[in-house]
């Protein structure tokens, strides 16, 4: 269940980063599967000659490159390709609010299960995610949540899902300046607090963006593969992309949380 890509550790590590979507959160699971397709149909539309899979392969490829940043980024990619192709393209925060609209009919009914209570948080956290939190907690290690899904969502289904409370050094998400928040700002921010170099921070994330950053800052990170919502085995188009943006580790969950942090506490 923990794919070791190169011998990593962190034995004095201090902080730790973690993506929200698909990294602790199952609630947006499927958001992927909303974003292709409208894409899709909007450069469908263009009547280029293209086919769906054409489109596809495109879309696919950039959405997963911005994948960590704000959304907004994947909507101005959107109307990029709009313009390469001879279109005229809305404003990307138009795009965006399509694919809220969207979005928001598919997971209405998990967020009003949570805020009701009729259903407990663990079923939309990804397995083990509680009880690692808990554990990184315990050493004394400062956690971060970072997320490229915007702010005022985000901190509320951190809070449905009762894991705001782990993170004392901050949770954060998209706002609507894109120059206001980045993951790069967060790792700059840790970073730059008195005795925390690089080889101290640990970053666990299913996309492009944070396992970059992490890595870029000498880190160690973790991709986890969540093949959703089960997450029961890693999913390969994830597994590949984590590994070729640097990941060090591979897991589908965090079920082995003490087998990995034994990883890491191995001695230099």
């Amino acid at each position: 269940m923990i794919e070791v890509i190169r011998r990593a550790i962190a034995p004095d590590a201090k902080a730790v980063l973690f993506d929200f979507d698909g990294t602790l959160s199952l609630i947006r699971t499927g958001w992927m599967g909303v974003m292709v397709p409208m894409m899709i149909e909007v450069l469908s539309e263009l009547k280029t000659g293209e086919t769906e899979a054409e489109l596809r392969e495109v879309v696919e490829n950039y959405v997963w490159r911005l994948t960590g940043l704000e959304t907004l980024y994947q909507m101005m990619e959107l109307a990029e390709q709009v313009k390469r192709r001879g279109g005229t393209p809305l404003d990307p925060v138009a795009y965006k609010r399509r694919y809220l609209e969207r979005l928001a009919a598919v997971i209405a009914d998990r967020l009003s299960a949570l805020r009701s209570g009729h259903c407990p948080p663990e079923r939309f956290l990804v397995p083990g995610a509680r009880a690692l939190l808990e554990a990184l907690r315990e050493r004394g290690l400062r956690l971060y949540l970072a997320s490229g899904t915007d702010e005022i969502y985000m901190k509320e289904e951190a809070e449905l899902l009762d894991v705001a409370r782990y993170f004392d050094g901050g949770v954060f998400g998209a706002l609507d300046d894109i120059h206001a928040f980045s993951k790069r700002m967060i790792v700059q921010r840790i970073l730059a607090l008195p005795g925390v170099e690089g080889a101290h921070l640990i970053g666990f994330g299913d996309g492009y963006v944070e396992i970059e950053e992490v890595k870029l800052a000498g880190g160690v990170a973790i991709g986890v593969a969540t093949d959703e919502p089960e997450c029961r085995r890693p999913d390969e188009w994830k597994r590949q992309r984590l590994i070729g943006v640097g990941a060090d580790y591979i897991v589908p969950n965090y079920m082995e949380w003490r087998d990995l942090l034994g990883h890491l506490d191995e001695p230099r």
